[in-house]
C-alpha cells in the first residue's frame, strides 16, 4: 500500500514538472517563463525530499537545501534584471 502511495506521489510530482515545463515553454512573456522555472525548482526541490523520505537517505536533504538556495538567489537575479537591468 505504501509503495503505491509513493508511485501516486512521484506520478503528480512528474506530472506538476511536465505541465511547468510546457509552460516556460510557451510562456507569453520573459516574467512567466521566470514563474514557470520558479515552480519547477520546487517541484523538483519536493521530488528530492520525497526520494530522501523513501530511501531514507539524509544526504538528499542536504541537496534539496543547497538547490532551493541556488535556485532563490538565480531568480531574485532574473528577477531584478527584467525589472531593472542589472
Amino acid at each position: 500500500m505504501v509503495n503505491t502511495l509513493y508511485t501516486i506521489a512521484a506520478m503528480i510530482g512528474l506530472a506538476a514538472l511536465l505541465l511547468a515545463f510546457v509552460r516556460m515553454i510557451i510562456g507569453p512573456g520573459a516574467a512567466n517563463r521566470v514563474v514557470a522555472l520558479d515552480v519547477m525548482t520546487i517541484v523538483s526541490i519536493s521530488l528530492i525530499v520525497f526520494l530522501s523520505a523513501h530511501f531514507g537517505r539524509g544526504i538528499y536533504l542536504d541537496i534539496a537545501l543547497v538547490y532551493s538556495l541556488i535556485a532563490f538567489v538565480g531568480v531574485v537575479a532574473m528577477a531584478r534584471y527584467l525589472e531593472r537591468g542589472l
